[in-house]
């Protein structure tokens, strides 16, 4: 796919990777930019350099007439980028009661699922387009550290999957972009080092303009975790589950 003169909405723009996608999506070429937030006075500073491709809505990923008037609103999408998250950063069992990890859920997975149900006509019409589903490497091994964002991610690793082969009949590449811990809201409360983001967006962007149609792992710290999952998946796992949450008091 090439980005000059796409049409792109990006949830959860007001920061971090999402901010540095509309960067990088504006730097190569792109028609125009949906950027959308819960609230949109939180992409103040996004709007200020007053770039006429940047076109704000009202998003939250959880509330369903917000999802079906920004299919409205955004008709000619082509690259839908599922980039909004949400981290409790609690145990499974450690978390002193469910909520977080239900909104975890909803945000992580229902979210984007439904998002990407809305915008699917659109894409078709666009000609196929594709989507970024920003996932963790969380969706691989389980931080019990953060046990259910990791089983949100899993979740949302597994639909990634089944998005991309319901809708490869319309043309639609998936890229689903596997990363560690990233200079974030979410990302800081991780151990250093950590990757800026726009190494995250750069290897994201290039798969999809490589037409690539699978997982990637995006910025260096990621392909290096990757490579040793993949050469040992349980010594991988064994070494994170050492990092537990502190009991609920």
């Amino acid at each position: 796919m090439n980005i000059t003169h796409a049409i792109a909405l990006v949830t959860g723009a007001h920061g971090g990777i999402g901010r540095a996608f509309v960067a990088d999506l504006l730097r190569r070429g792109a028609a125009k930019v949906y950027v959308t937030a819960r609230d949109t006075a939180s992409l103040a500073d996004l709007l200020a350099g007053a770039d006429p491709r940047l076109v704000p809505l009202v998003l939250d990923v959880t509330n369903a007439a917000h999802i079906a008037q920004a299919a409205i609103d955004a008709p000619d999408v082509s690259l839908l980028i599922n980039n909004a998250g949400y981290a409790a950063f609690q145990g499974a069992m450690a978390a002193p009661q469910l909520d977080d990890a239900r909104r975890e859920m909803e945000v992580n997975y229902f979210g984007p699922l439904a998002l990407t149900r809305a915008f699917a006509p659109v894409l078709a019409a666009s000609g196929g387009g594709a989507i970024v589903n920003m996932l963790s490497m969380a969706a691989l091994v389980s931080l019990p550290v953060a046990g259910s964002y990791s089983a949100s991610k899993a979740a949302f690793l597994s639909v990634t999957r089944s998005i991309r082969a319901e809708l490869a009949a319309q043309g639609t590449a998936v890229v689903g972009v596997l990363a560690v811990q990233t200079e974030t809201a979410i990302g800081h409360r991780l151990p250093e080092p950590r990757m800026a983001p726009h190494e995250v967006v750069t290897d994201t962007l290039d798969a999809v303009e490589a037409g690539k149609n699978e997982e990637i792992a995006a910025g260096p710290l990621t392909q290096g975790a990757y490579q040793a999952f993949t050469a040992d998946p349980k010594a991988f796992q064994a070494r994170f589950s050492s990092r537990l949450p502190h009991p609920a008091r």
